[in-house]
């Protein structure tokens, strides 16, 4: 019993996320990590059932959550102990006394390890240790991921997540008071930077971070602080700073000599400290890449993104956060780069290009948020030497140079919010990212305008086809070029390689490409170009598919076995052998990678490709597996129709 609970890990200052001998498990659906991140507070005690109803429905308790909370239990156990038959009582989550109790090592999880590190920062302050202290501080809050307990519903979740910022702002306050202490104004710059930007009304860190520049010898900035702390606060609260903001004010205006470092060090005379970049000592990257040619339609989305652009700009200092997602081939890409050129001259400090590999070929992981950040350091001519090689004081370091410069930043490819969130800097800036996911935490929490690119219309992809492959190829055609569109689900990427066909077989006619496409076990192997797997739309879609979940790609294989484009949840469940809570779970991970639609929330359609690809996919799968999940979808409708012609005689 040990050894298995030894064996479980659980972190939750971030999204939440848990391993069994090492390996990450899948936690499954919003309310049932509620249900874990509850037990794990209260570790090794029982919490009664009322009380875990109360934690994740709060006051609006619907009649089925008693029978919610058992669904979430059985789930919990089947990827904790998944070795333990239904009869056995369990080693880690256990049912007594009226209530559940999860069994593991406290030191095991996030929270525990942060605490015990604040309480040992304290205690080697209070004796004297100050750089062994501020060591212990900065390990404390590199174990932060993001926001605790992330997309965790329920009253309990939002009063630990309340309680754990509190208690993270309350590190940093510290830290940034001893880092003062120790004469490392600049270090304390970078450390109270970020957790201003977090947390923008918070007077205390404001006033630490004014008195750190202040004695890193920027004066100017550190009263530019003052004046837009005091315009916010009038703005949001409408109040004046506290008298100890203003008193600070007025001795940093004077150049009190109270404020001055007691004994600031000398720098080592081997190693030259590197100077504080000024804004003309800055580079002004040109990163973009040229426009796509042949780039046709899109025309309201890039009304829509240039309206949100110049939205942002009519209120000085608003960071522009735009969004482009979609499935792969989408041309999510191409359209970033139409609308950042377009948009380049509004923004002359600059325009950065980071591909953010979030979807990478061959299961390579995505770039790490500090490797971007290094980069775009760089970019900017910031002294190498300069570069933390935290991820925190990097992103503060990066907010900081870029503080009321006009730059255009382009993040392609992106996997996930926290790849992207060090990236955005403050102020005048306008950040493009594209992603095969969605993401809907960019959108909650950053204020980010997200759009969602699906096919083109008809008439766009005739456009498309006749810039690439000359408009005198399909004159007089319309018939011929509207199957072809469809056959390449008028997606840009599969409508392109179509062009290219055409335009390198002169004689090939577009009635002659559609009786190629129209074998669908064969469709995906003409739309490639040999030679550039950029340019193939299996692979594109691979890559996707090969970046699920394993129950995800299992779903989506079953998927593949059914006949229909659309599919019910009741379908999904009984293709895949799932209950219909697991199986709307799973398919939810489809939408949110795009490789399925949500046409409502119980029916769900697969884009004409994807389809295609699924089919191929399924093809993986044992005939046994493929015939029992046929046959359990065959029984389904038998029984559905047989409820039907009991409801219309009883009528």
């Amino acid at each position: 019993m040990r050894q298995l609970r030894e064996s479980l890990c659980l972190a939750v200052l971030g999204p939440m996320r848990a391993w069994r001998h090492g390996d990450e498990i899948t936690l499954g659906p919003p309310k049932q990590r509620a249900v874990l991140g509850l037990l794990a507070s209260r570790v090794n005690d029982v919490v009664g059932f009322e009380e875990i109803i109360d934690a994740v429905w709060g006051s609006e308790v619907p009649p089925t959550a008693a029978n919610g909370v058992h669904t979430y239990v059985a789930g919990l156990r089947r990827v904790l102990e998944p070795g333990r038959s239904r009869r056995e009582l369990g080693d880690v989550l256990v049912s007594t006394g009226g209530g559940y109790a999860l069994f593991m090592d406290p030191d095991d999880l996030d929270t525990t390890l942060f605490a015990a590190r604040h309480r040992q920062a304290r205690r080697l302050r209070e004796a004297g240790e100050g750089a062994e202290a501020a060591e212990v501080y900065q390990a404390a809050l590199r174990l932060w991921r993001g926001e605790a307990y992330f997309g965790v519903p329920g009253p309990f979740a939002a009063v630990e997540r309340t309680r754990l910022q509190e208690l993270r702002l309350t590190v940093v306050e510290e830290l940034a008071e001893l880092l003062l202490d120790l004469h490392r104004p600049a270090d304390a710059v970078t450390v109270l930077s970020e957790a201003v930007a977090k947390e923008p009304l918070r007077e205390k860190l404001r006033g630490l971070l004014m008195l750190a520049l202040y004695r890193s010898g920027r004066q100017a900035d550190a009263l530019s602080l003052y004046r837009e702390t005091r315009q916010l606060l009038r703005e949001e609260l409408g109040i004046e700073p506290v008298l100890e903001l203003r008193d600070l004010h007025n001795q940093i205006l004077a150049g009190h000599p109270d404020l001055d470092d007691p004994a600031p060090p000398e720098p080592p005379a081997e190693v030259p400290a590197a100077p504080e970049p000024r804004l003309g000592d800055l580079r002004r990257p040109a990163q973009l890449p040229c426009r796509t040619r042949g780039f046709a339609g899109r025309h309201a989305e890039l009304t829509r993104l240039r309206d949100v652009v110049e939205r942002d700009r009519q209120h000085r200092g608003a960071t522009t956060v735009a969004v482009l997602e979609g499935g792969p081939g989408t041309g999510k890409t191409a359209l970033a780069l139409e609308l950042a050129h377009e948009i380049a001259a509004g923004f002359p400090d600059g325009q950065l290009f980071l591909d953010l590999r979030g979807s990478a070929p061959g299961g390579a992981p995505p770039l790490s948020p500090l490797d971007a950040l290094t980069f775009a350091l760089d970019s900017l001519g910031i002294d190498r030497r300069r570069i933390p090689d935290e991820l925190p004081a990097a992103s503060a370091l990066y907010r900081s140079v870029l503080h009321e410069r006009r730059m255009l930043v382009v993040l392609d490819d992106a996997a996930d919010p926290e790849q992207v969130r060090p990236l955005i800097p403050g102020g005048p800036a306008c950040v493009l990212v594209t992603s095969r996911r969605r993401q809907r935490g960019l959108g909650a929490r950053d204020g980010a305008y997200r759009l969602t690119l699906g096919p083109v219309s008809t008439a766009e992809a005739t456009d498309l086809l006749a810039n690439l492959a000359g408009a005198g190829r399909l004159t007089g055609r319309p018939d011929e070029v509207a199957e072809l569109a469809e056959l390449c689900g008028r997606l840009p990427l599969a409508l392109r390689i179509a062009a290219v066909t055409l335009a390198a077989e002169p004689t090939l006619t577009p009635g002659e490409l559609v009786r190629r496409y129209r074998l669908p076990h064969t469709r995906l192997d003409h739309l490639a170009v040999r030679g550039d797997s950029s340019t193939d739309v299996r692979a594109a879609l691979a890559v996707s598919y090969q970046g699920l979940p394993p129950e995800a790609a299992r779903m989506f294989r079953m998927l593949g076995c059914c006949p229909s484009t659309a599919v019910t949840t009741p379908m999904a469940a009984a293709l895949a052998g799932l209950t219909r809570a697991e199986a709307h779970h799973q398919l939810q991970i489809l939408v949110d990678h795009h490789l399925l639609e949500e046409v409502t929330g119980c029916l769900h359609r697969f884009p004409a490709l994807v389809r295609v690809y699924a089919t191929e996919c399924s093809e993986t799968e044992t005939r046994a597996s493929r015939m029992a999940a046929l046959g359990r979808m065959l029984g389904l409708q038998r029984r559905e129709e047989a409820l039907r012609q009991y409801e219309e005689s009883a009528a």
